[in-house]
This record gives structure tokens, C-alpha cells and sequence, in this order.
């Protein structure tokens, strides 16, 4: 017998005689007299000793058959079927798994800089719109509505733009009343042209009389009545004439005058046309149109803003209804498709960029974004760089045949893509696949090529790699150009065809792990 089982042996005697001297005792009177009264204290806490003495007892009982018994350490093998490097991939697999393929690229892996950035919106693709003049506001359209231009965005019921219709009709009566002047001086200016002709003749026919006259006077012939008349007339008709001249003078002050209120009328309605027309984002030429008998500037009763160009509209910062104050910002509209996106790329790149070279934005890889749609354009380099982090902004401008392309795909404002910049060498030169298509079987690199003879079937292939970009890695022998591998899927096959990876069993409360349920 061993030392374990002998101690147990001991315990369990030593255990057992304490427990039939207790049970076996004649109770005590007090215990007796307890006992007619069916209540026993000290009989309690017998029945509560025996009971741990029991469950000690079996617990050594326990122990002991548990020593007796030892672990078993080692795990046993279960038989597997031979593996094979195929594996079907039929449709139904496929779906349940999310099965997706990539085929093998050409790409300039090595010579391929890679730098993260972001969507944004060039200045040009953004419109504000605000209120010209206080009033109230009723909107037309709704967020993220697709306007045209000359959509009707809303409605202003300004007081001022009625005051304004007031100075307009104002400055239009001033300009009637200077273009009546203006034809009533001329028939005024004939008139006294007739008048002078008529005052200068009288003037000459009285000085050739008086002459006359001097010349007989001479001779005693002429009375001195008829020179004095006759020099009174002379002189009666010069004052004449000199009327008219003043009067003359007077009309062409009067018609320089009628000028200067005809021009100054046409002035201030070219300006108060302008404000109407900036106050309702009209041309001058329509306001001023004539439409039964009244121009189109009386006729309109509130400022309709339209929009000056296509867009989205993005966002509405005035309540319909409400009042507004002058040039507060009532709604902004977007044109989504100009954007352009930007990088920093570090200082050490720079004597491998310059401005001008093409350029490609890929998304990243991985969800609904994983999309093999590449947008093209031409690099710009920021004229200054920053001195803290060592970094300088990178533009890409999305070549004009890619902008409607931009418009309907992944390329918002605000989406994180990496910008793709050949550096330089042979940019067919290595062949290359998704870095995401290779799952890890312990330290060796797995892919899955599809059987190019089978469809429904993949081949486990050991990764023959090279370097890697971050999003492509060369792959050095085992495929050709045009190959498909497994992409999404291949965490999954390489579980299913592992005979590293433990398939499943149970831990033993002393720490070991056996396979199976039990």
C-alpha cells in the first residue's frame, strides 16, 4: 500500500470511530427532557456534526479514487482522411462563404508610392445663397433636392423691395418730366429763332432810316420830328432784339437744365434697376421689360431667388415662414462631381514627384468600397510645404472625362482613399496580387488559386512572395497573368484545408485538453 492510500486509510478510520462514539452516547437529562418538548439543541448540532463528518468522508472517498486513477497527459490522434491541395467551390459554397476572386496584375509593386487622403470639394463647388434685403422667407425646395439652374429655391416678401418700386416709379416720373422738357424746348428755340431774325431786320431797316435821314437833314429837308421818331424807333427795336437774346439765353439755360434732370433721371433708374436686379437675381434686361403696358420691376410682387447653377442642395439654415435679417444665409448648394483630393506626402519623397505626373486614387480595400474603379488625374504640388511636419500637401485635380465617373461612384467629399504614384521603373514589371488575398497557416503564406480547368475548384498553393506596397505584393512563381485568386473567403478555405489548426474538444479541470465533446 502507498503512503497516499495509507493516509487516507488512517483518516478515513480515525473519521469513522469519532463518529460512532458521538452517535452512540446516551443523551444528557437536559437533552432527554428536550426531547419530550420535540426540541433538542444539542441534538442539532449532533445531526449537523454527523453530517459534516459524512461529507468529509466521501470527499476523502473522492480524492482518493481521483490519486488512484492518473492524468493522462497525452491526447489521442484521431485518424484524418489524406489532404488534398483542391477544394470544392461550387455556387452554394461560394455564397455562404462570400467567396470573391482577383486576378493577377502586372503592377510596379516596388517602385509604387503609396499615400493615404481624403476627398474635398474644390472652392468652385460650393453657392451660398442669402437674403438681399430683410423680409420674410417661404423656401421651395428641400435638403439634398437636385436644382437646376433656375430652379425657384425660395421666396423674400421684403418692405424694402416695395420702398424700392417707390423710388423706381419716382426716378421714372422724374425722367417723364425731363424727356417733356426736353421736347417742348425746341419748338421754344425755333420760335425765338424766328423772333430774332424778325427783331434784327426791324434794328437794320431803322439804322439805314435814321442814316437816311442824317444824310437829308443836311439839305434842311427833314424836320426834326421825323429824325426823333425815327431814332426812337431804331432804339425801340434794338431793345427788342436785346429781349430776345436774353430770352434765347434764358431757353438754353432752361434746355441745359432739362438736360442735366434727364440725365440724372437715367442714372438713378440704372442704378435703382440695379439694385432691383441684385435684390431679385434678375438681369437688368428683363426688369425692364414691358409686359401690358407696366414694366416687369412693378409687376413683381416678391423676390424669387433662383439658383444660379446646378447643384445638391446641402443644407437649409432658414425656417420657411420666418423673418430674416439683411444678408443672413438662407440655404447652400454643392455640385458634388468637382472635388479634388488631397494627400501630405513626406519632404524625403519630394525628388521623386514633381507637378504634372499622372496619378491614380484607388479606395481602400475591404467592404462595399473594395471596388476596382481607379479615378485618374494630374498631380499638383502645394507651393509651400510645412516645416513642422516635415510634410507637403499633395493634389490630385480628377482628369475632365472622370468627372461624370466621380459623380456616380465612391468619390465624395470626405472618403479616405490612398493616392497611387508611380515613381518610376517598368511599370509592368512584376506580378502582383491583393495583399488581402494571403492568409497566414501558421508561418507559411497561403493563397488559392482557381483551377483554371475547374471553376468550382481552388488549389492551395504555398505563396511564393516578394515585397508589398500595402495593398499589392508580388507574388514570385506559381501563377501567370490573368489568374484568379480567392480575395474574400480565404481566411475560411485555409481553416477548412489546415492540419495545423486544432478543430475543436474540452479542457479537464486539471488544465489538460482533450479533443471530441467528452
Amino acid at each position: 500500500m502507498s503512503i497516499f492510500k495509507w493516509k487516507h486509510s488512517v483518516s478515513f478510520s480515525l473519521a469513522k470511530n469519532k463518529w460512532l462514539q458521538v452517535i452512540s452516547r446516551r443523551p444528557c437529562p437536559l437533552v432527554r427532557s428536550a426531547r419530550r418538548r420535540n426540541y433538542c439543541p444539542l441534538g442539532n448540532h449532533r445531526l449537523i456534526f454527523s453530517i459534516t463528518l459524512f461529507a468529509l468522508f466521501a470527499l476523502s472517498i473522492g480524492c482518493q479514487r481521483q490519486s488512484d486513477s492518473p492524468v493522462s497527459t497525452k491526447v489521442e490522434e484521431i485518424p484524418q482522411a489524406p489532404l488534398t491541395n483542391r477544394v470544392d467551390i461550387n455556387a452554394s459554397v461560394r455564397q455562404n462563404l462570400g467567396i470573391t476572386f482577383a486576378s493577377v496584375e502586372t503592377r510596379s509593386v516596388t517602385r509604387t508610392l503609396r499615400v493615404p487622403g481624403r476627398f474635398e470639394l474644390l472652392p468652385t463647388a460650393r453657392r451660398e445663397y442669402r437674403v438681399p434685403v430683410a423680409g420674410r422667407v417661404e423656401l421651395l425646395i428641400q435638403q439634398f433636392q437636385q436644382v437646376e439652374t433656375g430652379t425657384p429655391l425660395f421666396r423674400l416678401d421684403s418692405p424694402r423691395w416695395r420702398g424700392l418700386q417707390g423710388e423706381l416709379t419716382d426716378a421714372t416720373a422724374q425722367l417723364r418730366l425731363a424727356e417733356a422738357g426736353t421736347r417742348s424746348i425746341g419748338p421754344l428755340m425755333d420760335a425765338l429763332e424766328v423772333r430774332l431774325i424778325a427783331n434784327q431786320s426791324a434794328v437794320s431797316l431803322w439804322e439805314e432810316r435814321v442814316a437816311t435821314l442824317v444824310g437829308l437833314q443836311s439839305n434842311g429837308t427833314v424836320r426834326g420830328s421825323d429824325m426823333a421818331e425815327a431814332k426812337g424807333s431804331l432804339a425801340a427795336a434794338k431793345t427788342e432784339h436785346a429781349g430776345s437774346l436774353e430770352k434765347q439765353a434764358e431757353l438754353i439755360v432752361k434746355q441745359n437744365e432739362i438736360k442735366a434732370q434727364l440725365d440724372a433721371a437715367h442714372a438713378q433708374i440704372s442704378i435703382l434697376i440695379g439694385a432691383a436686379a441684385s435684390f431679385s437675381g434678375r438681369p437688368t434686361e428683363e426688369l425692364v421689360e414691358i409686359n401690358n403696358s407696366v414694366p416687369r420691376w412693378q409687376a413683381i410682387t416678391q423676390i424669387e431667388v433662383v439658383a444660379l447653377s446646378p447643384g445638391v442642395v446641402e443644407s437649409i439654415a432658414a425656417i420657411s415662414g420666418s423673418y430674416v435679417d439683411e444678408n443672413m444665409p438662407v440655404l447652400t448648394t454643392v455640385q458634388p462631381e468637382q472635388v479634388c483630393f488631397r494627400a501630405n506626402g513626406l519632404q524625403s519623397d519630394m525628388g521623386n514627384l514633381a507637378s504634372g505626373m499622372m496619378v491614380t486614387v484607388v479606395a481602400p480595400r475591404g467592404g462595399s468600397l473594395d471596388s476596382s474603379t481607379e479615378i485618374k488625374g494630374t498631380l499638383i504640388l502645394a507651393p509651400t510645404a510645412d516645416s513642422e511636419r516635415r510634410t507637403i500637401q499633395l493634389t490630385m485635380i480628377p482628369n475632365p472625362q472622370q468627372e461624370a465617373l466621380a459623380s456616380t461612384t465612391w468619390a465624395r467629399a470626405g472618403v479616405s482613399a490612398f493616392l497611387e504614384i508611380v515613381i518610376g521603373g517598368d511599370a509592368s514589371a512584376d506580378l502582383a496580387i491583393p495583399l488581402s488575398s494571403v492568409a497566414k497557416d501558421g508561418t507559411k503564406a497561403i493563397i488559392f488559386r482557381r483551377d483554371p480547368k475547374d471553376p468550382n475548384k481552388a488549389i492551395r498553393m504555398d505563396a511564393d512572395l516578394g515585397l508589398n506596397d500595402g495593398r499589392w505584393i508580388v507574388i514570385n512563381s506559381g501563377v501567370a497573368e490573368g489568374d484568379e485568386v480567392v480575395l474574400d473567403g480565404v481566411y475560411q478555405l485555409m481553416v477548412a484545408t489546415s492540419g495545423s489548426i486544432t478543430k475543436g474538444g474540452h479542457f479537464h479541470p486539471d488544465g489538460t485538453f482533450h479533443e471530441g465533446k467528452e
